[in-house]
């Protein structure tokens, strides 16, 4: 079975889209990888309105992004604030993976707006793809795709 020939309703890209592939999710995304937790804050900071920015937190709540805490201010309400779960942090090369595209092809001139650096050192860090069990950098021209096995065929009209 070829590539044309297959099905792209189980695909692997097009099930993480479903998940992720929307503006504002990405920027939730974002915020919740630098610290920020509050709705209220995420709303200001991204600029989004709030049924976008609730309608984004419950989706990623619901498939395991993100988790829910309660908090509360001293004479408020009980509220609730948003932690990337081991799921959401796994999303961590995508965001740098965007960044880094961003970085070189939509940067202001002045330079990113946002580094990225290990704690430890101060070092800036990269995404790449590397074989498995090896640190060398590969290219989409050293790789090949090939059909896996929950590959389905396409239907045929």
């Amino acid at each position: 079975m070829e590539w044309l020939e297959t099905s792209t309703a189980n695909c692997s890209v097009q099930r993480t889209l479903d998940v992720i592939g929307e503006k504002w999710t990405l920027l939730v995304l974002r915020e919740a990888f630098n610290g920020v937790r509050r709705f209220d804050d995420m709303r200001r900071h991204i600029g989004v309105s709030e049924p976008i920015l609730a309608d984004r937190l419950r989706t990623l709540v619901a498939v395991g992004v993100l988790r829910t805490e309660p908090y509360q201010v001293a004479g408020m309400r009980a509220r609730k604030q948003y932690r990337l779960t081991e799921k959401g942090l796994d999303l961590f090369p995508v965001l740098i993976s965007l960044l880094q595209w961003g970085d070189r092809y939509c940067a202001d001139d002045d330079g990113p707006a946002l580094i990225v650096t290990e704690r430890a050192t101060g070092s800036a860090v990269e995404a790449v793809v590397t074989p498995v069990g090896s640190t060398r950098a590969l290219t989409a021209y050293d790789t090949v795709a090939s059909i896996g096995p929950g590959a389905r065929p396409a239907r045929s009209d």
